[in-house]
């Protein structure tokens, strides 16, 4: 077969996987779009924290980066690189919707499957590439994040983009590209804080599965360092100059690592940690006995040092019961995981499957439509149950096709299975991860297939 050839089939089935992303994300969007006021669907409280100051912006009222009174710490909740998109995307789609922001995501998203076959192709070849975008087309968690106007799914596509850096840079040796890669995970702590620390899982991984002289490894690793912590850089100085303070790009480390005890048996009964933000305003207002009548709110007042505390108290509870914690992480790692039944409580919801009856108009579609809508759930259902047993199938056979490469993949979906569940999670803020992980579920698929067409063709021999 020729290479042109070759290109027009791989040009066509990517036009397949663009058409197949588009299509369940406009459908998936749509169910959406009916339940924004519905906070198991789209917790609209976290939303109004990002669009209030991209409102602000645009109005002339405040800025979005800097904060000009020291004792607004609840100001820094969040990092200030999501209300720019917001404020971006009402500018250009001139609404101030958050429907305006959902189409504009969903639209990007079905176009970030792409990132997933680039990185597919360059860890492994075009076949699974392509499998492993047509999983991620289909799927229905990736689908749903995707058409949900939160940080989540912007954010994912910046780290899946800074991965793919990082593996062209671990192949080609290459310092640019390390320096692509680290920029684009400090872009990715503007909208979320959660890929702070893995610049340095990034490095280690250089330094460990790249086969190169250890100098050129020393300068890959650091240059990804550099470049992360230099693009997050302008975050870090405000919230010094600002509130004296050396803190990250967002605050809530320490309230989600003491609600995820919280969240556990034992956390709240036994530890008397806190479940939700509520119950910590309660517990520290009854500890701090503030002013009648005076405000007091989760990151307010003197958020930063409030927040250090309950880094502390988490620890201690931590340090006195080490196994007993560890098999907490362990529990949400696997709720993390799961991808089929019921939604997963605390850590939400697996998306939903398409159908004629939850994901198009209520006037009638057509016969051939809504048939064509049940079809894709239908494939959809078996996908749910099939992805888990085929990724951890998929992560053997990668290792023992080219253990340096897997293990550079691997280091990232480790980081946010395990760093990510030490605290309070939630499955949208694993989205790198999950996407990742379809192109080890790819492999086995494409293996099993050449079994099966191996099988098939000695029966039709031995006939």
């Amino acid at each position: 077969m020729s290479n042109k050839t070759h290109i027009t089939q791989r040009a066509l089935v990517l036009l397949f996987i663009l058409t197949l992303a588009f299509s369940v994300r406009a459908l998936t969007a749509n169910f959406i779009r009916t339940h924004l006021d519905d906070p198991g669907w789209f917790p609209f409280g976290i939303y109004a924290a990002f669009d209030a100051p991209a409102q602000d912006w645009l109005d002339g009222r405040a800025s979005i980066f800097w904060i000009d009174d020291g004792t607004r710490t609840d100001k820094a909740i969040y990092a200030p690189g999501y209300p720019l998109w917001l404020a971006f995307v009402y500018k250009l789609t001139g609404s101030r919707l958050p429907q305006a922001v959902q189409n504009v995501q969903w639209l990007i998203d079905s176009f970030a499957v792409l990132l997933i076959v680039g990185i597919g192709v360059s860890a492994f070849d075009w076949r699974t590439g392509l499998c492993a975008g047509a999983i991620a087309a289909l799927w229905p968690l990736l689908a749903t994040y995707g058409a949900v106007p939160l940080a989540d799914a912007p954010t994912s596509w910046i780290v899946l983009g800074g991965t793919w850096m990082f593996l062209l840079a671990a192949q080609k040796q290459s310092l640019w590209w390390a320096i692509g890669a680290g920029a684009l995970l400090g872009l990715s702590c503007w909208l979320r804080a959660n890929a702070l620390l893995l610049a340095f899982f990034w490095a280690a991984a250089l330094w460990l599965f790249v086969s190169i002289s250890w100098t050129r490894r020393l300068v890959l690793a650091g240059a990804v360092i550099a470049a992360a912590f230099l693009v997050i850089s302008p975050i870090l100085i405000r919230n010094a100059v600002v509130f004296q303070a050396l803190a990250p790009t967002g605050l809530g480390a320490g309230t989600n690592l003491l609600e995820g005890i919280g969240d556990t048996d034992r956390g709240a009964k036994e530890f008397g940690a806190p479940s939700s933000d509520n119950e910590v305003v309660e517990q520290e207002r009854a500890l701090l006995n503030p002013p009648a009548g005076a405000r007091f709110e989760l990151y307010y007042p003197d958020g930063i040092q409030r927040d250090r505390a309950r880094t502390r108290r988490a620890l201690a509870i931590i340090v006195r019961h080490p196994f007993w914690y560890a098999g907490s992480v362990a529990w949400r790692m696997v709720n993390v995981l799961k991808y089929a039944g019921q939604p997963n409580g605390i850590y939400g919801s697996a998306g939903i499957n398409v159908t004629s009856r939850k994901s198009l108009p209520e006037r009638s579609p057509g016969r051939i439509i809504s048939f064509l809508v049940n079809a894709i759930g239908g494939v959809q259902s078996v996908l749910r149950y099939l992805l888990l047993p085929f990724m951890l199938a998929g992560i053997w056979l990668a290792v023992r096709r080219d253990w340096r490469i897997s293990m550079l993949i691997l280091t990232t979906v480790g980081y946010y299975l395990v760093v990510g569940s030490l605290m309070h999670t939630h499955i949208r803020y694993g989205l790198p991860m999950q996407a990742l992980l379809t192109i080890f579920a790819a492999i086995a698929m494409i293996q099993l297939g050449d079994v099966l067409t191996r099988t098939v063709d000695r029966i039709r021999m031995k006939g």
